[in-house]
């Protein structure tokens, strides 16, 4: 089936007889079991739930991997992901990355034994130098938050030894604009909360794989820590999925408008979007995605400017979030980054003058217009 069919039929409930077209709330915490040593294939809500189940069938065919396992946050997925690793491993991480993301490796990875180096995605070369012995891991985003620079994947995936796992983190493109198991990845990670979930209502993490041997460990922590995602989100997950590929159009179809007029703005000095970016960034995203996504970054001429942007906007939202149905714009050096020290912060251009828009689906005329009074 093509992808759109996937979206709208690819959680099946194999439990139910009823015809009911939507997969229900299984809402138990246990199951009772038919005899000794016999089981209905589901035990306890914190292993497996049939809601949760059909959705993480869904996510791993729409990424075209095996298995999927479905969190309760992007972040308990990302933690999965390093409880792979072991004390004295070290991790390699593009150096523009969520500032969540960044927290954890700096906290409590720390904490754990794990070492991490971050270098430019967009240069294999210095993922290549950062490479040791102990380097058990290669954690990339593409297009990065915020900057959004685009990293070749397969050519990260072919500079590294067999016996490193590469993970990419796909929020911002989904599998409708990009497949990162189809160019390399090993484990693709998504914040489920944001284009998946798309109408910001709810929290959710996915981890998708080909490797069985990695699923078998991640369904074990997520057994043992008990992260996996509760049936009631699995239920809203399910049913916005149904129009990711709406929402992706639309989305786009509105960031690739506000793109162009935010260049064209005499207060904007520069627009970070894949569609704008140079030469060889281009060259990449049109090699490995079908699209350029919906998120744009872009830096005003004051702190001032920016300031008053963010408190004039009225259709568009200042929120924290992104890949909702919503035009959201954030301000990634006060929120999304601000626990990265100032002069990091800096060194990426992330500064007082960066906002970052989630592009929604509402009109664009009605979006630029608001960004047209916001900014005058």
């Amino acid at each position: 089936m093509n992808f759109d069919t996937v979206c709208v039929h690819g959680a099946k409930d194999p439990h139910n007889n009823t015809g009911a077209l939507a997969v229900p709330i299984y809402q138990s915490a246990t199951f009772a079991h038919p005899g000794v040593g016999r089981s209905t294939g589901f035990d306890y809500a914190r292993v497996q739930n049939p809601t949760r189940e059909p959705l993480e069938r869904l996510v791993a065919a729409l990424e075209g991997g095996r298995e999927s396992v479905a969190f309760a946050s992007g972040m308990a997925a990302l933690d999965a992901t390093l409880s792979l690793l072991g004390r004295g491993d070290h991790l390699i991480a593009s150096d523009d990355l969520y500032g969540g993301t960044v927290r954890l490796f700096d906290s409590l990875a720390k904490r754990a034994g794990l070492e991490t180096t971050y270098a430019d995605a967009s240069d294999i070369t210095a993922f290549q130098k950062a490479l040791r012995p102990e380097t058990k891991m290669v954690f990339i985003e593409t297009p990065t938050n915020p900057m959004m620079k685009v990293t070749d994947i397969a050519a990260v995936k072919q500079a590294l030894p067999p016996h490193v796992i590469l993970v990419v983190d796909n929020t911002f493109l989904t599998p409708y604009f990009q497949k990162p198991l189809t160019l390399g990845a090993d484990v693709v990670l998504h914040s489920g909360t944001k284009y998946f979930a798309g109408h910001n209502d709810t929290l959710a993490g996915f981890l998708v794989t080909n490797n069985l041997e990695i699923t078998d460990k991640l369904r074990y922590i997520l057994k043992t820590v008990g992260t996996g995602l509760a049936p009631f989100d699995s239920f809203l997950l399910i049913r916005s999925i149904k129009t990711l590929p709406l929402r992706m159009e639309k989305s786009q179809a509105n960031a690739l408008r506000a793109a162009g007029w935010l260049a064209q703005h005499p207060k904007v000095k520069k627009v970070y979007y894949p569609s704008l970016a140079d030469e060889k960034s281009l060259a990449i995203s049109k090699k490995q995605a079908t699209g350029f996504g919906a998120m744009i970054s872009f830096e005003v001429d004051t702190e001032a400017t920016a300031v008053k942007t963010l408190e004039k906007v009225k259709t568009i939202l200042y929120a924290e979030s992104l890949g909702g149905v919503e035009t959201l714009i954030t301000y990634p050096f006060l929120q999304t980054h601000s626990d990265l020290p100032v002069e990091r912060r800096l060194s990426l251009g992330i500064n007082g003058r960066l906002l970052r828009l989630s592009l929604g689906v509402e009109n664009p005329d009605d979006l630029l217009a608001d960004l047209g009074q916001a900014l005058s």
